[in-house]
């Protein structure tokens, strides 16, 4: 790995582009480096992991919509469009819109933490879209969603978005971006033009994330991968991008992150080194923030430890300064306590989290989450009885960067009516690589089968699961057949008139 320092140039200095971020994350992407095995691998269980989650998630308001909208959109030789008849083709830019929504709605695939947040597996998508639609071949789809992988993981090392405010999909905009071009096999000169497009164009703010949280939180990503396929477009017709994205003296670095005097530092494989950020990144068990993974572990052995939850005066959670500020009290949300909050919002505070958990010794991506699971009594209680606090050993553990180090973890101490104290502490959650029972393919495969069995036949899973694991050997226009088609009257219709 190369380390690469990013910092601000008045206009007066002319960067040469060749020193540019954007340019050297164009070089690794239009590289010919030899695609490492374990990263195939780790693809594939990915794919089968987007899938899960998507198909569990199709009649949910925020992808029913987007659907509707994808599919005003036909086009004889496009992409598919997840649950709907593989036959139907549409444009690949609306159909990455509409299947990374059905992604991203459950909060439930994977995920990468370090200096800013990501969910990696928001490159897929768009991905895939654009190689149905160009027909690509599967070992074309696995480099470009290895380099996508690569590039988004080492900006998340190297950057941070979200203390300024910045949603994370600014960093995924140029990671799609990178997968694209390196999928097909574009040079030097159009990615690095798309990269700085791509990030121009997909920079929002975290309200997306604050306070009552919307259906916006599952669309931005989807959002971020379409604008990354138009700017790539865009850029293969031969424009250009404002430049340099990252150094320049207006640039997004110098205006809306660390300012003029900023120095960043991102880590890039050399020039045709194997690529396998992807293998750092870890996928959830529980359809909930990532940060909530381990503690909810926590809470199901802590649901054995003490018998009677009626007997609890107070919960103190010891974590990160990112679990505490962002899904903890530190947020300062009064939604985050709210029983009539949205699931987005109910997501993100580990206070509701941690309570289910503990009562339920059990998370469900659906019943722990409907209004009259938040609403009960005994839940209300323990939920208000928890307080979250930054210990600065765990932030510290947060940043480690070897990655058998990095935790998510917590301390959990719960006090009892009689002064009796019961602690629990976790690093890692039990499925994270590093954890007590890390998820392997037949993982990927049950969780799969859990979120689709009453949604797929078995013979369109079964047909699914084994076209994925053969992913290296379909041939060009074979991509198609990693749509999941479903019975149309299964599919929901929102039929309200719009523009499209």
């Amino acid at each position: 790995m190369i380390i690469h320092k990013v910092k601000v140039y008045p206009s007066k200095i002319k960067l040469d582009k060749k020193k540019q971020l954007a340019w050297k994350i164009a070089e690794i992407a239009s590289d010919n480096a030899k695609l490492n095995k374990k990263s195939i691998d780790m693809v594939i269980n990915r794919i089968i992991d987007n899938a899960s989650v998507a198909i569990a998630s199709l009649n949910r308001k925020s992808v029913v919509s987007s659907r509707e909208m994808a599919i005003a959109h036909s086009r004889k030789n496009g992409a598919t469009i997840f649950g709907v008849n593989s036959n139907l083709k549409f444009d690949c830019e609306w159909a990455a819109w509409t299947n990374g929504t059905a992604v991203r709605e459950l909060d439930f695939h994977d995920t990468f933490l370090a200096a800013d947040y990501s969910h990696p597996g928001d490159n897929i998508p768009p991905l895939l879209a654009v190689a149905q639609q160009n027909k690509k071949s599967g070992l074309d789809l696995l480099r470009g969603i290895i380099t996508a992988y690569e590039v988004q993981v080492n900006l998340v090392k190297g950057i941070c978005l979200h203390k300024h405010k910045v949603d994370h999909i600014a960093h995924l905009g140029p990671s799609v971006a990178a997968g694209i071009g390196s999928m097909l096999k574009l040079n030097t000169e159009t990615i690095y033009q798309s990269v700085q497009q791509a990030l121009h164009t997909t920079i929002s703010t975290r309200q997306s994330r604050k306070g009552e949280i919307s259906s916006w939180k599952a669309f931005a990503p989807a959002h971020a991968g379409k604008l990354a396929i138009e700017a790539v477009d865009r850029t293969m017709r031969g424009e250009g991008a404002p430049s340099p994205i990252y150094e320049g003296e207006d640039s997004v670095i110098a205006r809306i992150l660390d300012g003029k005097k900023a120095l960043y530092k991102v880590p890039l494989p050399k020039k045709n080194e194997d690529k396998k950020a992807i293998l750092e990144t870890y996928t959830k068990e529980y359809s909930a923030e990532y940060q909530a993974q381990a503690l909810i572990d926590i809470g199901k052995k802590l649901n054995k430890k003490i018998p009677n939850l009626n007997q609890i005066k107070k919960i103190d959670i010891f974590t990160s300064h990112h679990t505490h500020y962002v899904i903890g009290t530190g947020a300062n949300d009064p939604q985050k306590m709210d029983p009539k909050a949205s699931r987005e919002t109910l997501d993100h505070s580990i206070m509701y989290i941690f309570a289910v958990a503990l009562e339920d010794a059990d998370w469900h991506h659906v019943k722990s989450y409907t209004k009259a699971r938040a609403s009960r009594r005994s839940t209300i209680k323990i939920w208000r009885s928890i307080k979250t606090h930054e210990d600065k050993k765990w932030t510290k553990k947060y940043h480690d960067p070897n990655p058998k180090n990095k935790s998510f973890g917590a301390k959990i101490i719960v006090t009892l009516n009689n002064g009796r104290k019961i602690m629990e502490e976790l690093d890692k959650a039990d499925a994270h690589p590093y954890g007590a029972r890390p998820f392997e393919r037949k993982n990927y495969i049950k969780k799969f089968i859990t979120l689709t069995k009453d949604i797929l036949s078995k013979k369109e899973s079964d047909r699914f699961l084994k076209t994925v694991q053969n992913l290296r050997k379909l041939k060009s226009g074979q991509l198609n057949r990693l749509n999941i088609e479903i019975n149309k009257s299964k599919l929901k219709r929102n039929l309200r008139k719009a523009i499209f």
